[in-house]
């Protein structure tokens, strides 16, 4: 039960921050996207961590560094 609820906020939390991520790119906010990209890193390493398989894109990358 708790991994399962782990899961599913680890899936809210980046689909919430690729979202910001695509509107701050949009908006041709650099800091923004920057930020959201390294947070759609943690949530992605996290779940790596965890076990949990989330879907990748080809913008994963940008919060590398």
């Amino acid at each position: 039960m708790v991994t399962e609820v782990f899961d599913e906020e680890l899936r809210l939390q980046l689909a919430q921050a690729r979202e910001a991520l695509e509107q701050a790119s949009a908006e041709g906010d650099d800091d923004g996207a920057q930020a959201y990209a390294g947070r759609v890193t943690a949530l992605l390493r996290i779940a790596d961590r965890h076990g949990i398989a989330l879907p990748r894109t080809a913008g994963d990358d940008q919060g590398e560094g």
